[in-house]
């Protein structure tokens, strides 16, 4: 309810917005039969001012809805802010995209700029000044697990929203 109270509010000062779960929009990422019908249908995705995705976590992906799940947050990257509810700590999202390498790096974007909430309704800013490492491991390197930055947050805290701090002013307007 707070990512769909997040996007109305998008909405209200004038941003687009679309929300999905996670699963309809990999469901349906994945079932574009041609390089050109995944094109048009990504940007349904990665055009709107707002992306709110639900469900992250909820169940497993393979590594095809994991590299869909990558494409979308990479294009909105430093673009237009998405706004992902979860059941899963960060630490936990190899579970979810078992068998794909592009989870570090995934998460890494997600959480760069990005402010996290839980469920106790504690805040946690990520800024460059403020980081430390954690450790995650990474499905293809599993003796040396690679390092992930995070800031004043415990590996365990389970975040619920993540949104960039500022919405760009050009943003889906």
């Amino acid at each position: 309810m707070i990512a769909k109270n997040l996007l109305h509010q998008a909405v209200l000062h004038g941003h687009t917005a679309r929300f999905t779960l996670a699963s309809d929009m990999l469901h349906d990422l994945a079932a574009q039969d041609s390089s050109t019908s995944l094109a048009r249908r990504l940007r349904r995705y990665t055009s709107p001012g707002v992306l709110g995705i639900d469900e992250v976590g909820y169940l497993s992906y393979d590594s095809r809805y994991a590299d869909l799940f990558f494409e979308v947050i990479t294009r909105r990257y430093q673009r237009n802010p998405v706004i992902i509810t979860t059941n899963k700590p960060f630490g936990e999202w190899t579970k979810v995209f078992p068998n794909a390498g592009c989870v570090v790096t995934l998460v890494d974007r997600l959480m760069h700029k990005a402010e996290l909430l839980n469920l106790e309704g504690k805040s946690y800013r990520f800024k460059e000044a403020q980081e430390r490492t954690a450790r995650m491991p990474n499905p293809c390197q599993q003796k040396k697990p690679k390092t992930l930055r995070t800031s004043a947050m415990e590996p365990n805290d389970l975040p619920i929203v993540c949104i960039p701090l500022e919405l760009p002013a050009e943003a889906g307007r």
